[in-house]
Protein backbone atom coordinates (compact mmCIF):
# COMPACT_ATOMS: atom_id res chain seq x y z
CA UNK A 1 0.00 0.00 0.00
CA UNK A 2 1.15 3.35 -0.57
CA UNK A 3 1.65 6.21 2.05
CA UNK A 4 -1.15 8.23 0.73
CA UNK A 5 -2.22 11.24 2.70
CA UNK A 6 -2.84 10.74 6.72
CA UNK A 7 -4.20 12.62 9.60
CA UNK A 8 -0.69 13.14 10.57
CA UNK A 9 0.09 15.57 7.54
CA UNK A 10 -3.14 17.42 7.84
CA UNK A 11 -2.93 18.35 11.66
CA UNK A 12 -0.25 20.43 11.38
CA UNK A 13 -2.69 22.72 9.31
CA UNK A 14 -4.68 24.41 11.03
CA UNK A 15 -8.44 24.54 11.09
CA UNK A 16 -9.33 27.80 10.43
CA UNK A 17 -7.18 27.49 7.14
CA UNK A 18 -8.49 23.94 6.64
CA UNK A 19 -12.27 26.03 6.96
CA UNK A 20 -11.67 28.15 4.04
CA UNK A 21 -11.49 24.54 1.79
CA UNK A 22 -13.52 22.22 4.13
CA UNK A 23 -17.37 22.90 4.73
CA UNK A 24 -17.46 22.26 8.19
CA UNK A 25 -21.33 21.11 9.34
CA UNK A 26 -23.24 23.12 11.98
CA UNK A 27 -22.98 20.19 14.28
CA UNK A 28 -19.02 20.92 13.93
CA UNK A 29 -19.24 23.90 16.44
CA UNK A 30 -21.99 22.78 18.85
CA UNK A 31 -20.01 21.83 21.94
CA UNK A 32 -22.15 18.58 22.75
CA UNK A 33 -21.34 16.90 19.38
CA UNK A 34 -18.02 15.91 21.12
CA UNK A 35 -19.60 14.24 23.64
CA UNK A 36 -21.30 11.01 23.04
CA UNK A 37 -24.87 11.57 23.83
CA UNK A 38 -26.54 8.97 26.67
CA UNK A 39 -30.18 8.95 24.30
CA UNK A 40 -30.23 6.04 22.04
CA UNK A 41 -32.30 8.20 19.29
CA UNK A 42 -29.89 11.15 19.59
CA UNK A 43 -26.82 8.99 19.73
CA UNK A 44 -27.80 7.23 16.36
CA UNK A 45 -28.32 10.99 14.74
CA UNK A 46 -25.14 11.91 16.58
CA UNK A 47 -23.04 8.86 15.01
CA UNK A 48 -24.74 9.21 11.71
CA UNK A 49 -23.66 12.96 11.49
CA UNK A 50 -19.97 11.64 12.97
CA UNK A 51 -19.61 9.57 10.34
CA UNK A 52 -20.83 11.63 7.83
CA UNK A 53 -18.20 14.13 8.35
CA UNK A 54 -15.47 12.04 8.92
CA UNK A 55 -16.57 10.89 5.19
CA UNK A 56 -16.66 14.22 4.03
CA UNK A 57 -13.68 14.94 5.40
CA UNK A 58 -11.29 12.12 4.22
CA UNK A 59 -13.02 12.63 0.74
CA UNK A 60 -12.16 16.34 0.46
CA UNK A 61 -8.94 15.65 1.72
CA UNK A 62 -8.32 12.42 -0.44
CA UNK A 63 -7.31 10.45 2.55
CA UNK A 64 -7.44 6.65 2.65
CA UNK A 65 -5.74 5.22 5.58
CA UNK A 66 -5.94 6.79 9.46
CA UNK A 67 -3.73 6.20 12.28
CA UNK A 68 -6.34 6.14 15.73
CA UNK A 69 -4.05 7.86 17.88
CA UNK A 70 -3.45 10.97 15.42
CA UNK A 71 -7.12 10.85 15.34
CA UNK A 72 -7.66 12.98 18.35
CA UNK A 73 -5.38 16.10 17.23
CA UNK A 74 -6.55 16.36 13.70
CA UNK A 75 -9.28 18.75 12.70
CA UNK A 76 -11.97 16.25 12.23
CA UNK A 77 -12.27 15.56 16.23
CA UNK A 78 -10.64 18.66 17.52
CA UNK A 79 -12.38 21.87 17.22
CA UNK A 80 -9.77 24.50 18.42
CA UNK A 81 -12.03 26.87 17.72
CA UNK A 82 -14.24 26.19 20.69
CA UNK A 83 -12.01 23.99 22.50
CA UNK A 84 -13.91 20.51 21.85
CA UNK A 85 -12.42 17.07 20.71
CA UNK A 86 -13.76 13.92 20.94
CA UNK A 87 -12.67 11.03 23.02
CA UNK A 88 -10.44 8.24 22.00
CA UNK A 89 -13.21 6.12 23.53
CA UNK A 90 -15.95 7.95 21.18
CA UNK A 91 -13.47 7.75 17.59
CA UNK A 92 -13.55 4.14 18.84
CA UNK A 93 -17.44 3.96 18.49
CA UNK A 94 -17.13 6.09 15.21
CA UNK A 95 -15.11 4.12 13.93
CA UNK A 96 -16.88 0.78 14.63
CA UNK A 97 -20.21 2.51 13.27
CA UNK A 98 -18.05 2.97 9.64
CA UNK A 99 -16.52 -0.57 9.63
CA UNK A 100 -20.13 -2.17 9.88
CA UNK A 101 -21.81 0.09 7.11
CA UNK A 102 -18.85 -0.90 4.85
CA UNK A 103 -16.80 2.66 4.82
CA UNK A 104 -13.74 0.92 7.40
CA UNK A 105 -11.44 -1.50 7.55
CA UNK A 106 -8.24 -2.41 10.64
CA UNK A 107 -5.21 -3.04 8.98
CA UNK A 108 -4.18 -4.38 12.25
CA UNK A 109 -5.51 -7.23 15.71
CA UNK A 110 -4.97 -3.35 17.53
CA UNK A 111 -7.17 -1.76 15.54
CA UNK A 112 -4.67 1.23 15.14
CA UNK A 113 -4.70 1.98 11.51
CA UNK A 114 -7.50 1.20 9.41
CA UNK A 115 -8.60 1.97 5.77
CA UNK A 116 -11.34 4.36 5.03
CA UNK A 117 -13.73 3.81 2.13
CA UNK A 118 -15.46 7.33 1.58
CA UNK A 119 -16.33 5.36 -1.75
CA UNK A 120 -16.59 2.01 -1.97
CA UNK A 121 -14.43 -0.37 -4.48
CA UNK A 122 -17.48 -1.03 -6.55
CA UNK A 123 -18.35 2.83 -6.69
CA UNK A 124 -14.93 3.47 -8.00
CA UNK A 125 -15.56 0.67 -10.60
CA UNK A 126 -18.48 1.67 -11.90
CA UNK A 127 -16.51 5.39 -12.39
CA UNK A 128 -13.72 3.72 -14.04
CA UNK A 129 -16.01 2.07 -16.16
CA UNK A 130 -18.21 4.54 -17.25
CA UNK A 131 -14.97 6.71 -18.30
CA UNK A 132 -13.54 3.58 -20.17
CA UNK A 133 -17.06 3.33 -21.95
CA UNK A 134 -17.77 7.03 -22.20
CA UNK A 135 -14.19 7.56 -24.13
CA UNK A 136 -14.31 4.90 -26.16
CA UNK A 137 -11.61 2.55 -24.64
CA UNK A 138 -13.43 -0.95 -23.90
CA UNK A 139 -10.90 -3.55 -25.12
CA UNK A 140 -8.28 -1.56 -24.23
CA UNK A 141 -5.43 -2.76 -21.86
CA UNK A 142 -3.99 -0.16 -19.04
CA UNK A 143 -1.32 -0.56 -16.48
CA UNK A 144 -2.38 0.61 -12.77
CA UNK A 145 -0.33 3.47 -13.52
CA UNK A 146 -2.01 4.91 -16.29
CA UNK A 147 -4.96 4.53 -15.02
CA UNK A 148 -4.49 5.97 -11.71
CA UNK A 149 -2.09 8.75 -12.31
CA UNK A 150 -1.85 9.09 -16.29
CA UNK A 151 -2.57 12.15 -18.03
CA UNK A 152 -6.04 10.87 -20.01
CA UNK A 153 -7.10 10.42 -16.42
CA UNK A 154 -6.11 13.51 -14.95
CA UNK A 155 -9.57 15.66 -13.56
CA UNK A 156 -10.96 11.92 -12.73
CA UNK A 157 -12.78 11.57 -9.27
CA UNK A 158 -10.32 8.48 -9.70
CA UNK A 159 -7.05 9.79 -10.53
CA UNK A 160 -4.10 9.12 -7.69
CA UNK A 161 -6.69 6.32 -6.75
CA UNK A 162 -4.38 4.30 -4.06
CA UNK A 163 -3.50 1.02 -6.00
CA UNK A 164 -4.62 -0.74 -3.05
CA UNK A 165 -8.40 0.66 -3.47
CA UNK A 166 -8.33 0.76 -7.34
CA UNK A 167 -7.19 -3.16 -7.34
CA UNK A 168 -10.43 -3.54 -5.42
CA UNK A 169 -12.42 -1.33 -7.94
CA UNK A 170 -10.88 -3.70 -10.39
CA UNK A 171 -11.32 -6.71 -9.05
CA UNK A 172 -15.25 -5.73 -8.36
CA UNK A 173 -14.89 -4.73 -12.25
CA UNK A 174 -13.89 -8.44 -13.03
CA UNK A 175 -16.73 -10.04 -10.93
CA UNK A 176 -18.82 -8.33 -13.26
CA UNK A 177 -17.23 -9.63 -15.92
CA UNK A 178 -16.34 -5.88 -17.35
CA UNK A 179 -12.57 -6.15 -16.86
CA UNK A 180 -9.62 -8.95 -16.08
CA UNK A 181 -6.65 -7.83 -14.29
CA UNK A 182 -3.80 -8.80 -15.74
CA UNK A 183 0.54 -9.02 -15.09
CA UNK A 184 2.29 -7.51 -17.45
CA UNK A 185 6.17 -6.76 -17.52
CA UNK A 186 6.38 -3.86 -15.26
CA UNK A 187 3.36 -5.18 -12.99
CA UNK A 188 -0.22 -5.10 -13.19
CA UNK A 189 -2.66 -3.94 -15.69
CA UNK A 190 -6.39 -3.65 -16.72
CA UNK A 191 -8.40 -5.16 -20.37
CA UNK A 192 -11.80 -3.96 -20.30
CA UNK A 193 -14.47 -5.88 -21.79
Amino acid sequence: MSGGTDFRKLSAVSTASTAMCFEWPWQYNFPPFFTLQPNADTRQKQLAAWCSLALSYCRHHKLYTLDVMEAQESPVFNNKKIERKLSMEAIQVVFEELRKKGNLEWLDKNKSRCLVMWRRPEEWGKLIYQWVSKNGMVNSVFTLYELANGDDTEGEEFHSLEEWMLLRSLQALQTDGKAEIITMDDGKGVKFF
